[in-house]
């Protein structure tokens, strides 16, 4: 019988509709009975009409192109960049690579790590009910469990505001102080729609952002968890999130721009911090194909993409750059270095 792992699932699908024919089973093991993601969930008309229609459109042109990359021992379930090293999580290990794929350490850690984030050079590693801290080194420096039995949390972000997590069971946020004591339940105005598991979060300028994927939205709160705003839309078109529920992923730029992340026709797009379309930067060609949400970091004038247990780093094409709207952008981007 074929194997799907659980990042997998986490990023093609898993709906709530079909969670709901088996009551009483945990959303955190509900991933193990499907084994045929792309059959079950992207062989459908929808997801053939959105390709036929692509490939109808002028030939996409990525401002990127991949300039390096390396492999991990193992499919990457979350990954992260601090201080220039990329930190990958695969089943029961950590590793940490130099930006050029020279390994610098490994520890050993318990399976299935849903997302990771690090804050003042501590590793915080999320699963479905609890949370883990580390040192770089590897040494466990505090844990504590989820707030709610049936949790089944989905994406972590931390700063100095706090531990951001989102759960797709109860369908909002868990704001934790750091030192993990449970600071407050954060719910959408509009009500969290989480169809799959594609509850991305992240933060800049002490803000929070946070994907409700089946609304086809990004919203902002506070660090104290109050709602700011909200934006995007619904569609195939560039601007516009499709399927049923997207984006998965979100990252910040250095200069306050968000990039996403979508499954179904993989993407990764670049919008202002008010939601204005910037561009795509990275097409599902570009990308490396497949249906699976591809995960990315921004660092420098690098664009880190992961996706099964490749790492890719992508650099600005200037020998092309002028035929994209990211080339025709005037921010004054660190990403658009024409070197």
């Amino acid at each position: 019988m074929d194997k799907i792992t659980r990042r997998k699932f986490l990023h093609i699908g898993g709906s709530v509709a079909l969670g709901s024919l088996f009551v009483g089973v945990a959303g955190s093991s509900l991933w193990k009975m499907f084994f045929h993601p792309d059959r079950l969930f992207y062989d459908s008309d929808l997801v053939k009409d959105e390709d036929a229609a692509a490939q109808k459109h002028t030939k996409f042109v990525s401002p990127y192109r991949r300039t390096f990359g390396f492999l991990a021992p193992d499919e990457v379930t979350a990954f992260e960049m601090n201080k220039g090293n990329v930190i990958l999580a695969t089943p029961n290990n950590i590793y940490i690579y130099g930006i050029s794929g020279e390994l610098q350490h490994n520890f050993s850690v318990p399976s299935d790590v849903r997302d990771l984030a690090v804050y003042e050079d501590q590793i915080y590693l999320l699963y479905a009910a609890r949370i883990e801290v580390y040192t770089m080194q590897g040494d466990l420096v505090k844990d504590w469990d989820a707030c709610s039995d049936n949790s089944d949390y989905c994406s972590i972000a931390a700063f100095e505001g706090g531990v951001f997590v989102t759960d797709a069971s109860n369908k909002n946020i868990c704001k934790y102080e750091l030192d993990g004591t449970l600071a407050r339940f954060i719910n959408s105005p509009e009500g969290f729609i989480v169809p799959s598991y594609s509850f991305g979060i992240t933060t800049m300028d002490g803000n929070v952002y946070v994907s409700n994927p089946g609304r086809h939205l990004i919203e902002q709160y506070t660090a104290a968890g109050d709602f700011v705003a909200s934006f995007g839309k619904a569609g195939a078109q560039e601007g516009a999130f499709s399927g049923c529920c997207n984006p998965v992923m979100l990252t910040t730029t250095s200069t306050g721009e968000i990039l996403t992340s979508e499954k179904g026709v993989p993407r990764i797009s670049c919008y202002s911090k008010d939601g204005q379309f910037r561009s795509v930067l990275l097409d599902q060609q570009a990308l490396g194909g497949g249906h699976s949400a591809y995960d990315m970091r921004v660092y420098n004038d690098k664009l880190i993409v992961v996706g099964g247990n490749k790492v890719s780093v992508f650099q600005y094409n200037k020998q092309v750059s002028q035929q994209t709207l990211c080339g025709s952008c005037t921010l004054d981007c660190p990403m658009k270095v024409l070197a």
